[in-house]
This record gives C-alpha cells, structure tokens and sequence, in this order.
C-alpha cells in the first residue's frame, strides 16, 4: 500500500484546512492511499524524533506533502530517505528563527492551549536537517505564492530553481485554492 504523509506548518495541527482538505480528497478519490498527519511538536528536535519514527515505521511506498515549516522537513526526507515530496509555501531557511520575534517569547498554537517557548537549542535543532544543496531536484515540486505574508516566495525560488515549481501571483501563506492542485500533486508524487 502507498501511504502519503502530510507534515503541518510551525504552531499548526493536522486540523489545518489543507490537511482536512488533503485527507477528504483521498478519502473520496484515492481510498488505496493510506494518508498520514502526524501532530507534530513546535519544538524542532520533538518534531524530529517523531518524523523520524514514523519514517521508520513502515516499508510502505511514502510519499510526503508538506506545508510551511513541513514543506522545510519534507526537503530534508526527500534527500535523507529518497521520497517524493511536494511542499508548499515551504520555510526555506532555519535562521529565520533566529529572529526575535520567535525565541524566548510564548508562541501560541493555532488549534490549541499549547504553548512554546523556543531557544537556542530549537535553532540549532532545525539547523542539523537543514538541506543545503538538493541532490535530486526531481524528487521535489515547490509550489509558492507571491502574496504569503510569513514565507518570501523567491526565497522558494531559489532553494528550489532546479525542481518543478509553480509560483501564482497573490494568494497568501494557507495557498489559496489548494484543492484545485491535489490530482496533479497526487500524480507527480505517483510518477516514476
């Protein structure tokens, strides 16, 4: 059996609209696909050890969508693992946690009462999977829109030039009309 793994955004949930959306689509269209959402920490080295685990689990065809900071953790299983991953809106660079808006200050999560408070230790947790060069750019499909206000699409644009890519104008950080691209995600990540 195949099974698609879909990885959330930072300080999100598998109850994100993508996700739902995702999961709903396949339910109705492709019930031979097992699809995965695991509810992943906030906290990098959590997140890690969890996605690792379920990686390991299973000897299943995997295939990986991811969203934001998932789209950052499915680059890293494309080229660790050797899957096929499309990423959307992905987070590009670890640094951008450096900034003082994310350490050392309550971060709320978007579906629930948790709370995170990330350090120096979280920065250098999400440094040690970071992707510096994509080896096999034909594993990978960045999809972008150039109105998301928490990640620059040409930052997408350049971690991602050699793979397939797809940059609409406006739109925002949830990717506007995602569902409309889910049979065509469904066949890149089938395709050979």
């Amino acid at each position: 059996m195949k099974r698609i793994v879909y990885l959330h955004g930072f300080l999100s949930s598998p109850k994100s609209l993508k996700a739902r959306t995702t999961e709903a689509w396949l339910a109705e269209n492709r019930p031979d696909i097992k699809y995965l959402c695991p509810q992943l920490s906030s906290y990098p080295g959590e997140a890690i050890k969890h996605i690792r685990a379920l990686m390991a689990e299973s000897n299943e065809q995997t295939m990986l969508i991811g969203s934001s900071l998932g789209g950052y953790w499915c680059t890293w299983l494309a080229e660790e693992y050797g899957y096929k991953a499309v990423v959307i809106n992905p987070a590009v660079r670890p640094s951008m946690f450096n900034k003082e808006e994310y350490l050392g200050v309550e971060l709320q999560s978007y579906y629930s009462d948790e709370v995170y408070i990330l350090g120096e230790q979280d920065v250098f947790d999400l440094k040690s999977v970071f992707v510096d060069q994509i080896s096999h750019p034909e594993r990978i499909w960045a999809m972008a829109q150039k109105g998301d206000e928490t990640c620059d699409y040409r930052l997408t644009v350049e971690k991602y030039e050699h793979c397939k890519i797809t940059i609409e104008e406006g739109g925002d950080h949830g990717f506007q009309g995602y569902e409309r691209w889910i049979p065509e995600i469904i066949n890149f990540l089938e395709k050979d």
